[in-house]
């Protein structure tokens, strides 16, 4: 119950943190740009679906903490994190290095592992 509870709360209190402050840094950010209008839509699009993510897994790592006949449910969340921290790490070693200075790659790793060790008998 422990893992699954820190992972809640490092999902949950990422999501309030990349949909709150960082949304309104990447709204400052994107709407200054020389982007199109529809590309600054869709990026911000993109932006809030990974808010939506973190919530989703806060939620479902919750659920799987009070209740262990959902614990499967949090399959799909503990393979997503997983596999968004290793595209952040990938495109980081392909070129894209700010991406390893942000925090996503850490809060989705460290998401998939909490998830992984309370799952894990």
């Amino acid at each position: 119950m422990t893992f699954w509870l820190l992972g809640a709360l490092i999902a949950l209190g990422g999501a309030v943190f990349h949909g709150w402050i960082g949304g309104r840094i990447y709204m400052r950010n994107i709407s200054t740009s020389d982007l199109l209008p529809l590309t600054q839509s869709l990026s911000l699009v993109s932006w809030q679906m990974f808010t939506i993510f973190l919530l989703l897994s806060g939620g479902t790592y919750s659920l799987a903490a009070f209740n262990p006949s959902y614990q499967t449910t949090a399959a799909p969340m503990i393979l997503g994190n997983a596999l968004g921290a290793g595209l952040f790490l990938l495109l980081g070693a392909l070129g894209h290095g700010l991406l390893l200075r942000m925090p996503g790659a850490y809060l989705m790793a460290s998401t998939a592992i909490l998830g992984w060790l309370a799952y894990a008998p």
